[in-house]
């Protein structure tokens, strides 16, 4: 993969040189790697954020009654779990739902840690590793924070219009996207 990149970088280089752009594309080139390394730095503040969020809800015991009160749910898609994974799972379900996006990393590598503890198999994932990749790709908003200040910041005159399209898209693709995975479960299964 590296050699693709050095020869994707040489080569547009030597477009640029021939084309008399090189200023300008090494000039982007910088701007472009300034612009990515302030994109990591802001996701790590708030990853650092939220993971420490996380760590005050397990202290404090409210990562139980997320799980409890969530419980009905995850357990009905996660049949081979313990209570570790469920929590952070459900955890995890919260923080999405919650549109908090990068929030739900860390609790998310956690859950798929913990799965994998009960995975046989440790070259390909087992059901519930798939039913939580899906799950947490397809997650469920119910304050789609991300797109409603990004059309604040456009100047829309109703930001929030797109909540109830929101939720319906997400309910059926969440549907779709179970069904698909119990599916190719069984077929798994059976061959």
């Amino acid at each position: 993969m590296n050699y693709i990149w050095c020869g994707m970088i040489l080569f547009s280089l030597i477009v640029a040189a021939i084309s008399g752009t090189l200023n300008e594309t090494v000039n982007a080139a910088f701007a472009g790697a300034q612009a990515s390394v302030e994109t990591v730095l802001s996701f790590a503040g708030v990853m650092c954020f939220w993971t420490g969020m996380l760590k005050l809800a397990e202290k404090s015991g409210i990562s139980e009654k997320i799980e409890k009160l969530l419980s009905p749910v995850v357990r009905r898609l996660f049949k081979k779990t313990d209570s570790e994974a469920r929590k952070y799972i459900s955890m995890n379900i919260t923080a999405n739902m919650l549109g908090m996006g990068n929030a739900a990393t860390p609790m998310g590598i956690k859950a798929m840690s913990a799965l994998d503890k009960h995975n046989k198999n440790p070259l390909y994932p087992s059901d519930d590793m798939c039913m939580f990749v899906v799950l947490n790709t397809t997650s469920f908003q119910l304050i789609p924070t991300t797109i409603i200040a990004l059309r604040a910041a456009a100047s829309s005159q109703n930001p929030f219009s797109v909540i109830l399209p929101i939720w319906i898209t997400s309910a059926v693709s969440i549907i779709a996207a179970v069904t698909a995975v119990k599916i190719m479960c069984k077929f798994r299964r059976m061959t």
